[in-house]
């Protein structure tokens, strides 16, 4: 990341508390040495915290702002606090030019709505989506995009998910064209609703886009790592994600249940100490934590509430990443060349 860069962290939000989003802070500044921080909070209490990690003094500032958003907040209400409140000043900064990302691991709803409202959408995308990592057998991560912010999507939503995705994956997992596919029902050109279907034969259409449309993928094969990219509407995406995070936790308990029960099992686990060990690795979502809203004139990643020092980390590596690649430039290069090379009909049909 460019020396001199700020990123403004959410310091109050989060379900582990202001301890762990600035031991978080301290991790990733260890990690990315040029990089500065607006702490947005509680002054008096962030200046108590960073008592206990000096190495942020020179690196960081601390932005007051009184209120804090509830998890359970509706975001109408989380609306119309942003100016006094963590997550909506650490916005603001972004919306000012004065921070390059913002990170918060507050209310999801809210995050949404203050981040739309404050920055925007850029030109040419329709709706903002929300895209994370999401593990997988293949050498990396997959993309996986819209995790929650759009519940219903048309053709042209999906087409510019799929743009989108397909630039973050280029950013984060350092592709030349990623592979992409869209979630459906089936792999048949038939399966699938008139919206998969319409956007499916637009990407098909597109070309020099720098990606590699391979089509429809099913829920069973999310994670076999076919695929760089996949694309859906919110609601389906969230129930993926939610759906994936629940068996991760499912197969870690059966396996701890299961080594303890008995001494040949408590044995067999010493023996394959090093496998579940990697297991685990692999399926800790703080290891994969950070979503991108992609979409907005600035750049917001949204960290999971109950994310671990490590978690809040890796959520502020992926601002850091997006900036230093400058993923905003790279999504309005791509959908402005899509625009232009759409088949006529299905551009009038956009318009």
């Amino acid at each position: 990341m460019t020396t001199g860069s700020w990123i403004a962290v959410d310091a109050m939000g989060g379900d582990e508390g202001l301890a762990v989003m600035l031991a978080g802070v301290a991790e990733a500044r260890r990690r990315y040495d040029g990089t500065h921080f607006f702490l947005v909070g509680d002054e008096a209490r962030i200046a108590e915290g960073l008592k206990k990690h000096p190495n942020l003094t020179a690196n960081s500032e601390i932005v007051h702002a009184p209120d804090v958003i509830r998890g359970d907040e509706k975001p109408g209400a989380a609306l119309r606090r942003a100016k006094t409140t963590s997550m909506g000043v650490a916005i603001d900064l972004v919306k000012q030019g004065r921070a390059a990302a913002a990170v918060s691991s507050g209310n999801t709803g809210a995050l949404m709505a203050m981040a739309k409202l404050s920055l925007r959408t850029m030109k040419g995308i329709d709706r903002p989506a929300l895209a994370g990592l999401m593990p997988s057998l293949g050498k990396h991560d997959t993309v996986v995009l819209d995790l929650g912010a759009n519940t219903e999507c048309d053709a042209r939503n999906l087409e510019e998910f799929a743009i989108m995705g397909a630039a973050y994956a280029r950013t984060m997992l350092d592709l030349k064209s990623p592979k992409v596919a869209l979630l459906n029902i089936g792999t048949e050109d038939m399966k699938g609703t008139d919206e998969i279907r319409e956007a499916a034969a637009a990407l098909r259409a597109a070309t020099h886009l720098p990606l590699t449309f391979e089509g429809f993928i099913e829920g069973d094969k999310l994670s076999r790592g076919d695929v760089d990219v996949i694309v859906c509407d919110g609601f389906s995406g969230n129930v993926a994600l939610k759906t994936a995070e629940g068996t991760a936790r499912f197969v870690a308990d059966l396996l701890r249940i299961a080594f303890s029960s008995s001494v040949r099992s408590k044995i067999g686990f010493l023996i394959s100490r090093p496998a579940t060990a990697l297991l685990r690795d692999r399926l800790d979502p703080n290891n994969h934590n950070g979503a991108v809203f992609l979409g907005l004139n600035g750049l917001v990643v949204k960290s999971h509430g109950g994310a671990n020092e490590t978690g809040v980390a890796n959520a502020i590596a992926v601002a850091a990443k997006s900036v230093r690649d400058d993923l905003a430039t790279k999504i309005a290069e791509d959908l402005q060349h899509f625009a232009q090379t759409m088949p006529a009909e299905t551009a009038e049909a956009a318009a």
